[in-house]
């Protein structure tokens, strides 16, 4: 079921925009590890510019592979694309190393933050303006501690004792410092209590705003098709649905499966394996 799709920006809609024009694109992508492993299997999705994106899956359903051959770290995993494309602006790009990719506008927050432990947050964020060739890097801090005020706050403070939604605050800001076009945000509110999953889902809906289109990984389906205009559901390596997000929440295996809320709310091993034998959307 995937294809082209109009463009649906978050909500609230970014300031700049390109009328609808898919320019991050993965088409037919086969991906093995080890020479052996086959962990994704002809996944296809574009993420137009200036939207949210949404991409969702449980454990080992690829998701995380996915991120690593946009970004270019796949070779550090022992894993290589096979088959397939991906491309930026229509140019291929799945050759490319991960210092090439990042200088083309593709920033990566992996997850479980992977902040510098023994620097101090602004030596964090500093870290991450490698990349910002002919920026200023006063303007870029600035923006930064604008939408993380908590991290001008512990600016001095060594990020190893920051608290998980601050490092997780830090590792978004991080790959902010260069202005990229498209954050990959891998699991951003893995761990955290609610009421910081809401600050960590604000904080990405106000970074889209700002103009920066956001391809975003997570197991909190609620949270991530409330702020995104598409979304994909990846099983065992392939896309199995590729909706609208309000199309997502509406659909029967997603509530039930994804959000835990189809029927009487009680689901039994048995259930499961039904649903499993079952895969609606697989037909």
């Amino acid at each position: 079921m995937t294809g082209r799709f109009p463009y649906h920006a978050g909500r609230g809609g970014p300031r700049r925009r390109s009328q609808g024009v898919a320019v991050l694109a993965v088409s037919n992508l086969e991906v093995v590890y080890d020479d052996v492993i086959l962990v994704l299997r002809g996944v296809s999705l574009q993420v137009p510019q200036g939207s949210i994106v949404a991409l969702l899956g449980a454990n080992g359903a690829g998701k995380t592979t996915l991120l690593r051959a946009i970004s270019g770290l796949l070779d550090v995993h022992e894993g290589e694309v096979t088959k397939g494309r991906i491309t930026l602006d229509g140019e291929e790009i799945h050759h490319l190393d991960a210092p090439r990719i990042v200088r083309l506008g593709i920033k990566q927050v992996l997850e479980g933050r992977r902040v510098l432990a023994e620097f101090t947050v602004e030596e964090n964020l500093r870290v991450g303006a490698h990349a910002a060739r002919g920026r200023a890097l006063g303007d870029d801090l600035d923006r930064v501690f604008t939408l993380f005020p908590v991290l001008r706050d512990r600016r001095r403070r060594t990020a190893g004792y920051l608290s998980g939604g601050e490092q997780q605050m830090l590792a978004m800001g991080r790959a902010l410092m260069s202005d990229p076009r498209y954050l990959l945000l891998d699991e951003p509110s893995l761990g955290l209590a609610p009421l910081l999953v809401q600050q960590i889902r604000d904080l990405i809906v106000a970074i889209n705003e700002q103009g920066t289109t956001v391809l975003l990984v997570e197991q909190n389906a609620t949270m991530a098709l409330g702020i995104a205009g598409h979304g994909y559901v990846l099983e065992t390596g392939k896309v199995v649905m590729d909706k609208p997000s309000a199309d997502l929440l509406a659909d029967d295996d997603v509530r039930e499966f994804y959000l835990g809320l189809g029927g009487d709310g009680r689901r039994s091993f048995r259930d499961v394996k039904h649903y499993k034998r079952r895969k609606r959307w697989l037909s």
